[in-house]
């Protein structure tokens, strides 16, 4: 945590503080003036912006460190961004691609094949103020005064400007707040508008692309299903690229679920239009279930870890200690899947079959094993009865005693019917959207039964064969989780049926909508000659 003041006259704010050597009962002790040189580096398509954050490769005193700081801060006075730090060798961009620790796992995990290009730099000449309180030598935070010119990667300097930087080094933060007021107070300093990353880019015109979007992606029922195919197409790519770099980087379980979500649908339209679809977009479905795989084993971890941490929350303090050996494995089972995911993505034939699926977006797609395209009006409502009817099949044969593969198998063609309805949900309005609603609901009961299924297979297997290092006391609790996942099971069961009523309910309203618009477009009848 750290206030960031920005200030047009240094000499000031530097009388101030060797006036008030004591103040509020804080000592400040001058330290040694700093020559720091930082090199702001990303890809060439903004990676770690979009990931949220900055890097930056520091030198200072022959020393050299790499930082990834987050952009985003819960207030404009204070900044409270994470901050990840490492040393390196040296100050060269590579040398941060070859470390294996916090920084350099991120920069590699969330860059792949890409190239880091230096940005621009930051020339610093800091002073600094040690903070302690008058009776401790722990030091509570530093104060900076910082000039700075921000130039091109070896160029020209481009900008200065003049920082006062208040940083705490320990919980206790209320005591700098106080110093903080006083010094705005008394020497007449404002919270800084921007951060130096920020106000670097400024510097030499550089703006952070967003990610890629793909356009048209409207869906209308004048289109061909070719049409509709791909404007849906352009909408999930778009969603992937969106969320590529935060799953890359890892530390959001949300952005890996989402870029998940994003393949899965980028799937089911291939598979759903694929008679609308030339060959070329059907060849990059094996790659793309290769991938959905990779990124499928990443985010059942994920979803572990997180049913364990809630689990533990409702477990006695004593007990909480016996589950971290088993967080521990699955962690560390979670950096394995990472790495595998991280292969696959950046493997040659998946980087391949993206970019020929984003080039295949903006050309006309040919019509396989048809004379005339097929218009989504009349197309639409065939495809999703049939989706319709593999549901009804699987559902009405269903029965509390069925297997959990039967009631897996009709989620799964849930699923199929959810994404084929959400591609063209828009052409029926609101008794569609009623519609995908019900679905959701009940795929989310049948998603807890198998996730809950998964999660207790996995442990009795880990009870069957202990990794080294899970002692009783984590078998007996992982006994405990393993009855939590079966309950829960349990109960989403008993939901089914109700989840299945409401969906035959909405199914009816949207039939009627497919049987009006069936109506309604149908041409009118030639009148007959006098």
């Amino acid at each position: 945590m750290e206030w960031q003041l920005a200030s047009t006259d240094l000499g000031s704010v530097r009388r101030w503080l060797t006036d008030h050597g004591t103040i509020g009962g804080l000592v400040l002790e001058p330290r040694s003036t700093l020559q720091i040189v930082d090199t702001y580096l990303d890809t060439d398509d903004w990676r770690f912006h979009r990931a949220g954050f900055a890097l930056r490769i520091r030198s200072e005193s022959g020393k050299s460190e790499a930082t990834l700081k987050s952009l985003h801060s819960a207030s404009a006075e204070v900044a409270d961004r994470r901050e990840l730090t490492e040393s390196l060798e040296n100050p060269q961009s590579e040398s941060i691609r070859q470390s294996i620790g916090p920084v350099g796992m991120r920069v590699h995990a969330v860059s792949g094949a890409h190239a880091l290009l230096p940005l621009f730099e930051v020339h610093t000449s800091r002073q600094r103020f040690a903070v302690r309180h008058e009776d401790q030598a722990q030091q509570l935070g530093e104060i900076a005064l910082d000039e700075t010119v921000i130039s091109r990667p070896h160029g020209e300097p481009r900008t200065s400007m003049q920082r006062v930087e208040v940083e705490a080094l320990t919980e206790a933060h209320e005591p700098l707040q106080s110093l903080v007021d006083s010094l705005r107070s008394d020497c007449a300093l404002e919270a800084a508008p921007d951060t130096k990353y920020s106000q670097g880019l400024k510097s030499v015109g550089l703006a952070p692309g967003p990610a890629p979007e793909f356009l048209p992606t409207a869906v209308d029922a004048s289109m061909t299903m070719a049409e509709v195919a791909r404007a849906n197409l352009r909408r999930y790519l778009s969603a992937w690229h969106l969320h590529e770099p935060g799953a890359r980087l890892g530390d959001n379980p949300e952005e890996l679920h989402d870029l998940r979500l994003a393949g899965r649908r980028l799937d089911g339209i291939l598979r759903q239009f694929r008679s609308s679809l030339s060959p070329s977009f059907l060849r990059i479905r094996p790659t793309l279930k290769k991938v959905l795989r990779a990124l499928g084993d990443v985010r059942d971890l994920d979803v572990a870890l997180s049913e364990l941490e809630t689990f533990g929350r409702g477990l006695p303090e004593s007990d909480r200690d016996s589950l971290e050996s088993l967080k521990k494995y699955l962690t560390s089972e979670r950096v394995r899947a990472r790495e595998r995911m991280l292969t696959v993505l950046d493997s040659a034939s998946a980087q391949k079959n993206l970019q020929k699926l984003t080039s295949l977006l903006p050309a006309p797609s040919a019509v396989s094993q048809q004379s005339l395209p097929e218009s989504a009006r009349n197309a639409v409502p065939d495809m999703i009865r049939r989706r319709y009817r593999k549901v009804r099949k699987g559902a009405d044969a269903l029965t509390p005693e069925s297997s959990m593969e039967a009631y897996h198998a009709v989620r799964g063609q849930v699923k199929k019917l959810r994404y084929a309805l959400e591609a063209v949900a828009v052409i029926y309005g609101k008794p569609a959207e009623d519609m995908l609603r019900a679905l959701r609901r009940w795929q989310d009961k049948l998603g807890v039964q198998q996730d809950a299924a998964v999660a207790s297979r996995r442990l009795q297997a880990l009870a069957c064969a202990p990794p080294k290092g899970i002692p009783s006391e984590t078998l007996f609790l992982m006994g405990r989780i393993a009855e939590h996942y079966v309950r829960a099971a349990a109960q989403a069961r008993k939901q089914y049926a109700k989840g299945y009523r409401k969906v035959r309910g909405r199914w009816k309203r949207l039939r009627n909508k497919f049987e009006g618009s069936t109506v309604s477009a149908a041409p009118t009848p030639a009148a007959s000659s006098p």
